[in-house]
């Protein structure tokens, strides 16, 4: 009967999560386009301005590299019955996570620091686009944050097992896609300015 019970929620479970990613990935491929028209037709009038991204956001992208480690090194320990390796792992992506957030909020400090601000006399269209992107993927890593909060206790109720992970797996998945998405971000905004 339980095996029953967890195939039928692997089967609602789980594609209800790539539906929600695939809406998060066509918000930010709309975001994307919406960068490169707005940075072709300014480029054409010479009113595109190009600065460096803040050097927290390379540290930021290790951070969140480091969660998706751990998340793989706690599904390891939940594959073979370590709930100890779980809760360790799960733990430290939390942190790990945290510090993602923190230096996104430094980075976005360090820009207004060097002048660049979202809004305002002295905003630009390119800084604006760095803002509204980094920002929005920043939200998304906020429920990341909640996920792997509510995981966190999961596992220290020892509510995972050999046998069944799925609230952990689904939340690895959601991490590790958070992760490929702020790459491709943070890869776009560093090439594409």
């Amino acid at each position: 009967m339980a095996e029953l019970l967890l195939e039928q929620q692997k089967k609602v479970r789980k594609p209800l999560l790539w539906i929600g990613m695939a809406s998060i990935v066509m918000t930010f491929a709309g975001l994307t386009s919406g960068y490169v028209v707005s940075r072709t037709a300014l480029m054409a009038e010479n009113r595109w301005f190009q600065f460096e991204l803040p050097v927290l956001f390379y540290s930021a992208t290790v951070a969140i590299l480091v969660a998706s480690a751990l998340l793989v090194w706690a599904q390891l320990g939940a594959k073979k019955g370590s709930i100890s390796q779980v809760k360790t792992g799960v733990g430290l992506a939390l942190l790990s996570g945290l510090v993602f957030v923190v230096l996104q909020l430094l980075g976005w400090n360090q820009l207004m620091e060097s002048g660049f601000y979202f809004t305002g006399p002295q905003s630009n269209s390119s800084v604006s686009w760095v803002y509204v992107i980094t920002f929005l993927h920043w939200l998304h890593v906020v429920s990341g944050i909640v996920v792997l909060v509510v995981t966190y206790l999961q596992a220290s109720k020892n509510a995972y097992s050999k046998e069944n992970y799925l609230g952990l797996e689904l939340a690895c998945i959601y991490w590790h896609f958070l992760d490929l998405l702020w790459i491709y971000l943070f890869c776009f905004l560093l090439f594409i300015r």
